[in-house]
Formats: C-alpha cells, structure tokens, sequence
C-alpha cells in the first residue's frame, strides 16, 4: 500500500517553502515491517507538485527523468530501486531515503517496462 503527502516548511514570516513529496510504502499485511518514506524536496533543476503548471504527483528533473506518483508503475519502479539498493521490508523501522537518488534509474525502468509503442510517442 502507497500514501503521499505535499508538506511545506515555514519561513519566519509564516509562508510555505520548500516544498517536499513524501510518498510512504507500507509492508503489507500491516505490521509485517517497517514503512519505506521516499522524499522528493524542492531544490535547484528539480520540481515537485505545488500547483500549475505541473499535475498533482509529478516529480523531476528540470531537464530529465521524472515520474507521476499516483501510477502504480511508477511506484513500483521506485519500490524495485529502493529493495535493489539494499531496502529490506522486513525490518521494521521507518526507513526515510532521498527520492531524487532513485528517480532516474526508477523513470528508466518505467520507460522499459512500457515498451517500444509507449517510447514512440514521447
């Protein structure tokens, strides 16, 4: 199961900065192991959702890969990434990983697992 969430922190003068995208895996059945929190900041050639132009659960490069939170494709290419690089479910402590270390060989993987037809249009 997948949750997400866009939070801001707050400047001194009480506006939302810096954007993150957090989207959380949990092991299912529940309380098999630990959640799996993968983050996506706002930062310099990145973007995150936070209204026009860009749709609710995109994140990405300015100028490369990026993916849509809300497929469940995309999810699992993340969750893939995450178990390749040494994620392991069965702990069970909340593990928290930076999401942009993983996006471009996860948008890789979903371009792939589309297929030739999908690349085509692009």
């Amino acid at each position: 199961m997948w949750a997400m969430r866009h939070s801001h922190r707050r400047d001194e003068g009480g506006r939302p900065v810096d954007c993150r995208q957090t989207l959380t895996l949990s092991p299912q059945p529940a309380g098999t192991g630990g959640r799996l929190r993968i983050v996506f900041a706002d930062g310099p050639g990145r973007y995150v959702p936070g209204g026009a132009p860009f749709g609710s659960g995109d994140v990405g490069f300015t100028r490369g890969a990026a993916l849509n939170l809300h497929e469940p494709g995309a999810v699992r290419a993340l969750l893939d990434v995450a178990l390749a690089r040494g994620w392991q479910p069965e702990e069970r402590q909340a593990v928290e990983v930076d999401g942009w270390l993983l996006l471009e060989a996860a948008a890789a993987a979903r371009t792939a697992a589309q297929g030739p037809m999908a690349r085509e249009g692009d």
